[in-house]
């Protein structure tokens, strides 16, 4: 099958395929957006033509239509809900964005106060909930915590996964977006044996993360406003990303009918990815790896060689060919926390910045526009602010809730919502006879016994 036309019509836009074997031609509606390019809208193509296509990644597939957040990634523009991202990180806070993506237009003062008020009274987790924690060692990934924290909550809160009824929908998006924050704070402070903060009122949603995170319980803590303001922004600018494997992952859970504490748990287990929210993981990983400044040339050279399975990790975006937008605010951001921080001498910190200096003067790195990314940089003010590693990606699941229950709420008001069935070319064996067990040849294929050299008694 060929693509051989566009053609504009009085009753809209088609797309003409070819099929090169018969001759038979297919006009397919051709949609438009707001904003990027149109769709061709295949979703009568197999009945009438016996032929699927073929999209691993999706990567040329508008899986569905939305509302919320925009990428052109060859301009470098992101924006929620027709907001640039810049002005949202500079102008305004997490709660104002988290209005936005929620209803699709800024607050009023008024309505602002009441959004914040209305999440505060959500934060606290019920006491027997706050025991699930103990379930767990003490060394298990804080993002293992989260998502059996956040998949449990849909046993506790029961008055809010009726998805068909409006109000209860919005009740379990405020109660996620409110807990968030208390679950990634206790699954830090759980691994280190601390007790449990809760939350205050008086606080903002970046101040409450810092003091539950950080706050000793027989001192008074008094939020660091750079730092509030740099986490802020963390937060901010991974809000939303348009259509990324966990909001994926949330709208197909989503699709079957399941409560929107499972589907969040869904969108956190796929972020947990290193190729997802662990590259800021991966980028610090990296720059153990690299150990020291002077052996930055040796793996800028291993980067540029393509027999080199190294990679140069927080550089380059899959979406963006272009300065990822979230990452020049993100680059102003870290080097004021540094400059706040008084930090001069962490090894880490250093081989960090002149592996940035590097980058961007380096003519391969610039002709590929292969510029540090948003990873590269919270992964530095995380590290420089008393994150351990392993709790990066909890800050992005965080950040990125608010953008998962958005997308949710989105499709299960969408009268055209299906249950997400993705088809698939199937490459395996034809039909063939079942042959009875003592008739079978040994084959090389090995079993697990096999693999394991035979397990143990104990099954371990």
């Amino acid at each position: 099958m060929s693509g051989t036309d566009k053609s504009t019509q009085n009753d809209g836009a088609f797309f003409t395929l070819t099929d090169e074997r018969d001759g038979q031609q297919y006009r397919l509606p051709l949609l438009s957006g707001t904003l990027g390019a149109p769709a061709i809208d295949i979703r009568n193509f197999y009945n009438t033509s016996g032929v699927l296509t073929y999209d691993p990644g999706f990567t040329s597939t508008a899986a569905c239509s939305s509302a919320i957040t925009y990428i052109d990634g060859d301009q470098g523009i992101l924006l929620y809900r027709g907001y640039p991202i810049q002005d949202l990180a500079i102008h305004s806070d997490y709660m104002e964005v988290c209005y936005l993506l929620l209803y699709g237009e800024l607050p009023s003062p008024e309505e602002k106060a009441t959004f914040e008020r209305d999440i505060k009274l959500h934060t606290m987790l019920h006491d027997q909930l706050m025991l699930f924690f103990r379930g767990f060692t003490r060394n298990a990934h804080p993002m293992a915590i989260m998502v059996g924290v956040v998949g449990a909550l849909s046993a506790f809160y029961h008055d809010s996964t009726d998805i068909k009824d409006p109000e209860q929908r919005m009740l379990a998006a405020y109660r996620i977006i409110a807990k968030m924050p208390t679950i990634g704070a206790y699954t830090y402070r759980y691994s280190l044996g601390r007790p449990f903060v809760y939350p205050k009122n008086d606080f903002s949603y970046a101040e409450n993360l810092l003091y539950m995170t950080f706050s000793v319980p027989t001192e008074e803590y008094v939020p660091n406003p750079v730092l509030v303001k740099a986490l802020d922004r963390i937060l901010i600018l991974h809000a939303d990303h348009e259509q990324n494997a966990s909001t994926s992952t949330v709208r197909l859970a989503g699709s079957s009918g399941a409560n929107p504490f499972a589907c969040i748990a869904a969108g956190i287990a796929s972020l947990w990815g290193p190729a997802h929210g662990g590259a800021n993981e991966a980028v610090l990983k990296m720059l153990t790896e690299i150990g020291d400044k002077s052996r930055i040339p040796e793996y800028i050279k291993r980067a540029k060689d393509k027999n080199d399975p190294f990679r140069l990790m927080g550089f380059g975006h899959r979406v963006y060919k272009h300065y990822d937008p979230r990452a020049q605010i993100m680059r102003e951001t870290c080097h004021e926390v540094l400059a706040e921080l008084g930090i001069k001498d962490d090894p880490l910190l250093d081989l960090a910045m002149e592996l940035e200096r590097i980058a961007l003067q380096d003519d391969y790195f610039i002709e590929r526009k292969l510029y540090p990314n948003v990873d590269f940089y919270t992964g530095i003010i995380m590290r420089a602010m008393g994150f351990p590693t392993n709790m990066f990606t909890v800050l992005f699941a965080i950040g990125r809730t608010v953008g998962w229950v958005a997308h949710w709420k989105e499709m299960i008001a969408d009268p055209k919502i299906k249950i997400g069935r993705p088809r698939q070319l199937y490459v395996g064996h034809p039909q063939r006879e079942y042959i009875p067990l003592e008739k079978r040849q040994q084959t090389e294929i090995r079993g697990w016994s096999r693999l394991w050299g035979g397990g143990n008694k104990n099954g371990k």
